[in-house]
């Protein structure tokens, strides 16, 4: 869906802090006043879902088939995205009603701006982002003059340059080749390129396929620079339908519940869904980390601490020339309603 290009990099990258902190009062009453004021009709005819192939309860919920019997009045329409990039055009276009994309790309989006906010973490990204290079790469540094392959605006982007900054990599240093997920399993079977920072499943592949881990977003969440796999949905959507939001929350929580009691089974309907087997998945979920709707609406989430990993995200994005501005602070505190996880969380 984008134009791959040979990308030489400036690394500017201001280190990320994700603190706990309370909601801005202004954002979390508009917030609670735009989920409570009346809605248009009880559910929509119609809700589409741009989803990723990412190992989480997302894939659950479409496999088991729990938002359609939740909202049997209206048909849900599930479409499969590549990245958080192209799920921003989709929103951008109108083609989607709710989407999945990293926080990397959310904080892209937010800083145009899209009329979207953030309902929901899907995951907290540990290991199942990574960066995987050939055996005779060892370091980071010996990266200089090599191509490393990611998706352009996503997490794994975000997290690649971060890496690279972090051992004094300069712009002539990498050659980062732009390309989805998919596209990387394929250049790397090929040769053709040296390394690649991407998630799972293709992550799992390059591993397999003889490649090795130099970092991951795990280690570098240690650093402060956390990233997310995040829900999101249309202004429009959740002010004309906030029970249908709602409804849509309770099955992602569902979803974790039942990988916290059953990972099995959650591993079975997420491998039903990559075309994969369940032993295959559970190590790629237990990379994630899995919050349920109690836990996203503190203060270290949905509650605050979210969004100012949105915002610091944004200014490194900025730094990189990667976005032309970035929006005030509190657009993105804005941006973040914890509304629908504190009436599921209860």
């Amino acid at each position: 869906m984008r134009p791959r290009a040979v990308l030489g990099l400036l690394l500017t990258i201001p280190l990320l802090a994700l603190a706990a902190c309370g909601a801005d009062d202004k954002s979390d009453n508009n917030a609670t006043a735009a989920a409570s004021k009346p809605a248009a009709a009880s559910a929509p005819k119609k809700l589409t879902i741009a989803y990723q192939a990412i190992p989480n309860g997302d894939l659950v919920v479409k496999h088991e088939g729990w938002l359609e019997k939740a909202l049997p009045n209206t048909k849900i329409e599930w479409k499969l995205f590549d990245s958080g990039g192209s799920v921003n055009e989709a929103v951008a276009a109108r083609s989607v009603d709710i989407g999945l994309a990293g926080s990397s790309p959310v904080s892209r989006g937010l800083s145009q701006p899209l009329p979207y906010e953030v309902p929901w973490i899907h995951d907290v990204i540990g290991k199942a982002e990574a960066l995987v290079v050939k055996k005779d790469i060892t370091s980071i540094e010996q990266l200089k003059g090599k191509k490393v392959a990611t998706p352009l605006a996503s997490t794994s982007h975000y997290s690649l340059l971060a890496a690279l900054q972090d051992h004094q990599l300069t712009a002539k240093d990498v050659k980062v080749i732009d390309a989805e997920p998919d596209d990387i399993a394929a250049a790397w079977s090929r040769g053709d390129i040296d390394g690649a920072y991407v998630w799972n499943p293709n992550l799992a592949k390059l591993i397999k396929d003889g490649g090795h881990v130099l970092v991951t977003s795990a280690d570098l969440a240690k650093e402060g620079k956390t990233t997310y796999d995040l829900a999101v949905v249309t202004k429009d959507f959740a002010g004309k339908y906030p029970d249908a939001v709602k409804t849509w929350v309770a099955q992602e929580d569902r979803a974790v519940k039942l990988y916290r009691s059953d990972p099995q089974a959650a591993a079975t309907a997420v491998g039903a869904e990559l075309n994969v087997s369940a032993d295959e998945v559970l190590p790629q979920m237990k990379d994630l980390i899995f919050l349920d709707a109690s836990q996203q609406a503190g203060a270290d989430y949905l509650g605050g601490g979210l969004a100012k990993n949105l915002f610091a995200a944004a200014q490194f994005n900025k730094n990189l020339a990667q976005i032309p501005k970035v929006q005030p602070e509190a657009s993105y505190g804005a941006a973040v309603n914890a509304t629908f996880a504190s009436a599921v969380g209860g």
